[in-house]
């Protein structure tokens, strides 16, 4: 059974240095499930409960028993995401609308480290790994967050959060193979005295080409990937200390060209204080390198460099935090130019520099009233100095029922290819750099979450999101070339809703089920290149349900059913989706388990097979069914 330890280390943020009592999820009720302790909602330790905020929390248990062994696949288990795989190695994964291969308006965390690139402002999946086996939990926070976690903020964050080395002592070997693909990975886990734990792993996987275009041909998109890495932890007396990092290489196949290589390690240190009663300090900094290329086409190499620091006291009846951050960017996009086209940055290498400063404060109006008020002061490297203030009020109607109300402003940050990329055809300029501002949103949110049994929880939320400056394409003087400017408007609104209810204590399900309206607009004036579709591909509606069951002898067994609406451009049409999971336990040190996805269809398509206007990004492919059978071991 997998053990939570609860109040380890929050998304980077190790709020206590004492020994937390371990609890198994499959015996927790649905009570104790909703004093999980977050922190992507205030940056300290809360109960999900007390979360003024539409936030989901994806639990080890959940991860496992999906039998998900990626990020992108795991974060479907979030009902406040849209995730839709575009090939064997591409996502578009976002919240709140506006969903493409170049997602920009969700930030992404992996222990307190940003993988945001500054290529496009989205997050490179493919070049993402973390074991499911590691993970202590992912919170996935619809809304904005630029007051805590600043630009990209804008929609939503999702923050991964991995499990202490103590937590993961001992050798572990995972292996698994099935009619896609084949993955194996092995892990130990020791401790040095008293005060020092570590763990290293080393994994790899193969996707092979089973997934088809269009036109029903093989899509070339298999790829393959090796990764290790390591973490330590040492904690003694009022102070911890982790540093932990992880290096990878592989290769993607393309369709109609030589495979693309990837690349890339990071490193990351942090060190926690307690200094005095409820103070707490935390300083943190990271190193991130990635490398893809195409040979004799392109290559994108980046370089991150960020520090940061914050401080959590209570003064009074007042919880206050407020930090500073520092980040360096160094990227560099050599092209290859051919006589029929070429795209390529101008200049071909950047440094970008970003500082933010921030405070939020938490107290109580009344005994039942309690207002959070906070800004981010942020300075790009485009545009200059971003405002980012929220403000949300909780009333806690009775045990276990909050209502909550938001108002927030957040930003997009320009990136690179907004204000730096050129391409030519033959002899005409099509695209040349721009002047895009920031995209800004503000966003009024209301939501409710009650616990009115003790098996038997839910959340609704509901937002209405005011958008001023979104990404449009604009002509220069009527014509080519085309810049990336600011001529589009418009408002979104909303409803997310999720469940979970205990049938019994060998039974549980889990519903949710959220509907987006868009209406958006160019600017008077604007000409409309491209029109709306540049703003994204979204469903109005989605449904999920999974249901958890024990069957006994230590056999389990999962469903995961979900309903994705229709998108209109690149246009695919609503299917249903089934995963199926049954595993047997035989110990603790010892599972097997088979795992179906898309059993309803020998194919289907998730985001389309034809390339959108002005699409950034690999088009879509029909998705094979698929199968695995995976064992894991403990020693």
């Amino acid at each position: 059974m997998r053990k939570y330890s609860r109040g380890a280390a929050l998304g980077g943020l190790l709020l206590s240095t004492a020994v937390q009592a371990e609890v198994d999820l499959d015996s927790m009720s649905i009570e104790e499930l909703a004093q999980i302790e977050v922190t992507s909602v205030s940056k300290r330790s809360e109960p999900l409960s007390n979360a003024p905020a539409a936030i989901y929390v994806i639990t080890p248990d959940d991860i496992r028993r999906s039998g998900a062994t990626t990020l992108p696949e795991m974060l479907r288990l979030a009902p406040n995401l849209h995730v839709a795989q575009i090939n064997s190695n591409r996502y578009a994964i976002s919240a709140r609308g506006f969903n493409s291969s170049v997602a920009d308006k969700l930030l992404v965390l992996v222990d307190g480290r940003s993988i945001y690139t500054p290529f496009s402002s989205t997050v490179n999946w493919d070049l993402q790994e973390v074991s499911p086996d590691d993970i202590e939990r992912i919170e996935v926070v619809s809304g904005p967050g630029g007051t805590l976690w600043g630009a990209n903020a804008v929609n939503g964050v999702i923050n991964i959060i991995t499990r202490k080395a103590g937590d993961t002592q001992g050798a572990s070997i995972e292996a698994g193979g099935g009619n896609t693909e084949v993955r194996g990975r092995v892990r130990y886990g020791g401790q040095i005295g008293d005060a020092l734990s570590y763990r290293a792993y080393v994994g790899g996987f193969k996707h092979g080409d089973k997934n088809r275009a269009g036109s029903g041909a093989q899509a070339r998109d298999a790829w393959d990937k090796v990764q290790g890495g390591f973490r330590t932890d040492w904690e003694a007396s009022e102070n911890a200390i982790t540093v932990q990092g992880d290096i990878y290489d592989g290769s993607e196949e393309q369709s109609g060209t030589v495979d693309q290589q990837i690349a890339g390690h990071n490193l990351l240190a942090r060190w926690t204080a307690a200094l005095s009663g409820s103070s707490n300090m935390q300083v943190q900094a990271y190193y991130d390198h990635l490398d893809f290329s195409v040979p004799g086409r392109f290559a994108n190499r980046l370089d991150t460099y960020d520090i940061q620091a914050q401080h959590t006291f209570t003064l009074g009846t007042h919880d206050l935090v407020w930090g500073v951050g520092y980040r360096v960017m160094r990227d560099d996009f050599p092209t290859v130019l051919s006589a029929t086209q070429a795209v390529q940055f101008v200049p071909q290498s950047r440094t970008l520099t970003l500082w933010n400063l921030f405070l939020q404060d938490s107290f109580p109006l009344t005994g039942k009233l309690k207002l959070t008020a906070g800004i981010k002061l942020e300075h790009e490297p485009y545009t200059g100095i971003e405002l980012m203030p929220n403000l949300r009020l909780s009333w806690a109607i009775a045990e276990n029922n909050l209502l909550w109300l938001a108002a927030s402003r957040a930003v997009r940050v320009p990136s690179r290819l907004d204000r730096d990329v050129t391409q030519q055809v033959g002899g005409t300029l099509l695209i040349t750099g721009g002047n895009m501002q920031p995209v800004k949103v503000t966003a009024y949110e209301l939501g409710y979450r009650s616990q009115p049994s003790a098996d038997l929880s839910f959340s609704v939320s509901a937002f209405y999101n005011v958008y001023a400056d979104l990404r449009s394409a604009e002509p220069t003087n009527g014509a080519f070339p085309l810049r990336f400017g600011n001529g589009m408007e418009g408002e979104t609104y909303g409803i997310e809703a999720w469940a979970n209810y205990r049938v019994a204590d060998w039974w549980r399900i889990t519903a949710g089920a959220n509907w987006l309206h868009k209406d958006l607009r160019f600017k008077p004036g604007n000409l409309g290149v491209g029109g709306l579709q540049i703003a994204g591909n979204d469903p109005k509606y989605q449904l999920s349900l999974r249901s958890a069951m024990n069957l006994g002898r230590g056999f389990s067994f999962d469903v995961n059913l979900r309903r994705v609406g229709s998108l209109p451009a690149p246009a695919s049409p609503a299917y249903t989706g089934l995963g199926a999971r049954i595993a047997w336990a035989a110990s603790e040190k010892f599972e097997i388990s088979l795992t179906g996805a898309n059993l309803l269809h020998d194919y289907h398509v998730e985001f389309g097979t034809t390339a959108n206007t002005l699409q950034i990004g690999p088009v879509g492919v029909e998705i094979r069914r698929s199968v695995l059978l995976a064992t894991q071991w403990k020693f």
